[in-house]
């Protein structure tokens, strides 16, 4: 079985919520050819007005919510993602068709300052990783770019003077759970390696005209 399509990770879901101005996809089913019933595409949605947007949504989709949040409203819903999370709202193991889905939602502006400053790093540590992009952006796009040199950069001085090319995806893959006390406790402690192992040429596509800049300037 090949992993999912960009039409069938997208196109009835996005029908089903309200409009998104960005949208990628990520998970094991995403990037390995052997998903199965317990296997969960995780989507990051990012949109204009979270309270807007989750106020329609609760209207069209709230058994997608929490009985008590869906009570509570959309601005509980946004003051919950904003004051305790890292901005970003989640709708976790939604059946949808014959799998389980992960939505998180953010807002646009929460989302290009994250990825460009680092400052939760949460949405740009997921960036720095191979994603399905479903609903482009051109400012995500750009400051995205700047992410990945930001990485770059800083797993280049964390390396020795001598590392392979997975070497490189393995750094940049690992910064993002730098601190993390799941990866000491709950989570695979051959996590990294997997990602990098399972999204290789996904990563050299990301990563290697950054590098050929690199080589060219001489750094």
């Amino acid at each position: 079985m090949q992993a999912a399509t960009a039409a069938e990770l997208a196109g009835p879901l996005l029908d089903l919520l309200p409009p998104v101005d960005f949208c990628c996809a990520y998970g094991s089913t995403l990037l390995h050819a052997r998903p199965d019933k317990s296997s969960m595409v995780d989507y990051i949605l990012g949109v204009a007005d979270p309270v807007q947007w989750h106020s329609e949504n609760l209207q069209r989709n709230p058994g997608h919510y929490s009985s008590w949040m869906a009570r509570l409203g959309s601005g509980a819903v946004t003051g919950l993602a904003d004051h305790v999370g890292v901005g970003v709202y989640f709708n976790p193991f939604v059946e949808w068709r014959d799998k389980r889905i992960k939505y998180g939602v953010v807002g646009m502006k929460n989302l290009a300052f994250d990825i460009l400053t680092w400052d939760k790093f949460y949405l740009c540590g997921r960036l720095q990783k191979p994603v399905h992009v479903l609903v482009d952006n051109w400012d995500i796009r750009k400051v995205n770019t700047v992410n990945l040199e930001m990485a770059t950069s800083a797993s280049l001085l964390l390396l020795p003077a001598e590392f392979s090319e997975h070497d490189l995806y393995a750094k940049i893959c690992s910064l993002s759970y730098m601190g993390d006390l799941r990866m000491l406790f709950a989570e695979d402690k051959d996590k990294v390696k997997k990602i990098v192992d399972g999204s290789f040429q996904s990563f050299q596509l990301m990563y290697r005209p950054l590098l050929q800049e690199y080589i060219s300037e001489g750094r």
